[in-house]
């Protein structure tokens, strides 16, 4: 793992809230806004982007965590900031803390865990599962 980051460091990257995004289940539309899920598959991006410049080659990240706090909806057709903001490196443990935003209005907060490990272990550890 390339130690290459420090507490403090930041990751943004942009992200357009589209119809696919909307809160729904199998029974239908819940609401017509941006849903956990689609929060929490960018929060964890938004915490990768630094899992893919710290990683080897021979090494992959692995989620460990994520909390979303939700603030105020985020629209079909907003435009999402998301920043993750690295809070702690444990040896391969990497912390972030995420903040969202709609331009000036504050959509989430929340953080995410990821580890760095070799993708010979992460193969051990998925294939004692079966």
């Amino acid at each position: 793992m390339k130690e290459i980051f420090k507490v403090g460091d930041v990751k943004m990257h942009n992200y357009l809230v589209t119809i696919e995004d909307v809160a729904k289940f199998d029974s239908g539309v819940v609401h017509s806004v941006c849903s956990t899920f689609a929060l929490a598959r960018e929060i964890e991006w938004s915490s990768r982007l630094f899992v893919l410049d710290m990683k080897e080659d021979d090494e992959e990240g692995i989620g460990t965590a994520v909390t979303i706090n939700h603030h105020s909806p985020a629209l079909v057709g907003n435009e999402l900031i998301i920043m993750a903001q690295i809070k702690s490196i444990r040896g391969n443990e990497l912390i972030c803390q995420i903040e969202i935003k709609s331009g000036e209005r504050l959509v989430a907060t929340g953080s995410t865990g990821q580890k760095i490990l070799s993708k010979v272990k992460i193969e051990k550890l998925f294939s004692s599962l079966d």
